[in-house]
């Protein structure tokens, strides 16, 4: 089923509205909680689909999927090149540059959807945000600034931009972190910073690291899998 998600993206001291689409799977019985997953760059919100019946959630969990679409927009780091992306991206080393402007105007829009499930009856505290790469950036920068407690954050092969840190609120929400060793696109040293800061901060991460390169491998979705059924039992 295809909806409508609103991001406004800032251009000097106006905004504009862009309808995005985006992908919802229900659960076979009424939904009970919902997660919000956010693609990788250059991919869109069908990336993750196959990974539904890898994950094998029971269905008495009523889990409800959510998969954005990120605008096409030039981004940086791959030579200015159009393509689907949360916000640009000017340089990932040896210093992690992003748009700030980009990246706030991405956090609206998934707050928009966090508003939209709680409208829907789903509780806050059972609602997940995911993410893969640049989508884990921001999973990460949108659950941790939250004014309310979400059910958790999955957040694979990624980062975090060292500007949101001071924004973050100290909070008890579960995380879920994941790198590959053999990672070339984001290396596994920015994971594992990423890491460390949360930890630092008192969040309560499951940290794992995969032989992979920036990719999902069957072993991490069996151990994602078994961190939601934890969560949400």
């Amino acid at each position: 089923m295809y909806y409508t998600l609103l991001l406004l993206k800032s251009y000097g001291e106006h905004q504009m509205s862009i309808l995005l689409e985006h992908i919802i799977v229900d659960p076979p019985i009424p939904a009970q909680a919902s997660v919000i997953w956010f693609h990788g760059l250059g991919a869109d919100g069908r990336d993750f689909l196959p990974l539904l019946p890898q994950l094998a959630l029971p269905e008495n969990l009523g889990l409800r999927f959510i998969f954005p679409h990120a605008p096409v927009i030039p981004v940086s780091i791959n030579g200015g090149y159009a393509m689907p992306a949360w916000f640009d991206i000017l340089s990932l080393a040896p210093k992690l540059i992003v748009d700030e402007t980009g990246l706030t105007a991405a956090i609206r829009a998934a707050n928009d959807l966090i508003d939209t499930e709680i409208a829907k009856g789903i509780p806050a505290e059972r609602i997940f945000i995911a993410g893969f790469s640049q989508g884990g950036a921001l999973a990460l920068c949108t659950a941790l600034t939250q004014p309310q407690t979400l059910g958790g954050v999955i957040a694979l092969s990624t980062f975090i931009p060292s500007s949101r840190i001071t924004s973050f609120k100290q909070k008890p929400l579960p995380i879920f972190m994941a790198h590959g060793h053999l990672d070339d696109v984001v290396p596994l040293p920015l994971g594992e910073q990423t890491y460390q800061t949360l930890k630092t901060l008192g969040y309560n991460i499951d940290w794992h690291s995969y032989r992979m390169t920036h990719e999902v491998c069957q072993a991490e979705v069996t151990d994602l899998s078994e961190w939601l059924q934890m969560r949400l039992n």
